[in-house]
């Protein structure tokens, strides 16, 4: 089984690199630079989902991959294939901090159908193929990281009580009311993501809250950065009120994939089973 090993190194923190792997749309670019096309029915992929590549071996003639998603973590991504025209193929990407910012390893083994013509094929056109993506993909990803650096920042809170996390449905802007969010909002000029994480919740369910621990990647959304906390009621505080939302509901963990998410959410939901003592399927 053919194996290739690429390493590279992005200018970012290692949580907004692994925002940057399940970014759909980081994606789509990246490949298009390679002259390649990239689609998802999502932005933000979670394990399970999966995307389609179609790839342009030579001039006029292009292969159709579809590849599902088996992990996301900010220590990196693990995707095989599902259909396309080898037998077998795995892709993982490992994220470790390093000097100079994240250092970015994939490792793709495949199984070509075609015997020694496949070993051929390998040589000749799958390496510099794969080669191409990864380079444009670390090109896309440090321009991305760039463009974020600095950029807007947004919290949501995953605030825990007794193994359930509070669940908040949205009531605006009209695309979106009815759907379900944690708690949050854009974090201000001088003020601290923690900080943040407490006045947004003593705004929106007049409930004090103090910021726990950084949960998962970083989520891309609208031009900004989304970071999800986890965050405990103060002790003796009153019961969180739905003043900017439809409802509040304490939800328990395996009720959290039941729920109607924003897609940005929907991204957290395995770090919320995780959180909550429960490994996602």
């Amino acid at each position: 089984m053919p194996v290739l090993r690429c390493t590279t190194v992005v200018d970012a923190p290692r949580r907004l690199v692994a925002g940057l792997l399940r970014d759909a749309e980081a994606a789509r670019e990246a490949l298009a630079r390679a002259g390649h096309d990239f689609t998802s029915s999502v932005r933000l992929l979670v394990p399970g989902d999966e995307a389609v590549l179609v790839a342009r071996i030579v001039p006029g003639v292009r292969l159709g991959f579809r590849t599902r998603i088996l992990r996301i973590s900010p220590d990196g991504m693990t995707s095989v294939l599902v259909a396309g025209p080898a037998r077998a193929l795995t892709h993982t990407t490992t994220l470790a901090e390093d000097g100079r910012g994240t250092r970015l390893v994939d490792e793709i083994a495949w199984t070509s159908p075609l015997g020694a013509l496949g070993r051929i094929a390998d040589a000749v056109l799958v390496r510099r193929l794969i080669r191409d993506v990864l380079d444009a993909r670390s090109a896309a990803f440090a321009e991305r990281a760039a463009a974020l650096a600095g950029g807007r920042v947004v919290v949501a809170t995953a605030l825990v009580r007794d193994r359930t996390v509070l669940a908040a449905r949205r009531s605006y802007p009209p695309e979106l009311a009815g759907r379900w969010e944690l708690p949050g909002g854009g974090v201000e000029p001088g003020e601290t993501e923690p900080a943040a994480v407490a006045r947004e919740c003593r705004e929106e369910l007049a409930s004090d809250v103090v910021a726990g621990e950084r949960l998962g990647t970083d989520l891309m959304v609208s031009g900004a950065v989304l970071r999800v906390w986890s965050a405990a009621q103060v002790p003796g505080d009153a019961e969180p009120q739905a003043l900017e939302h439809l409802e509040i509901r304490w939800v328990g963990a395996a009720e959290l994939a039941t729920l109607g998410w924003v897609e940005a959410d929907r991204a957290a939901v395995a770090d919320l089973q995780r959180l909550l003592g429960e490994q996602p399927d």
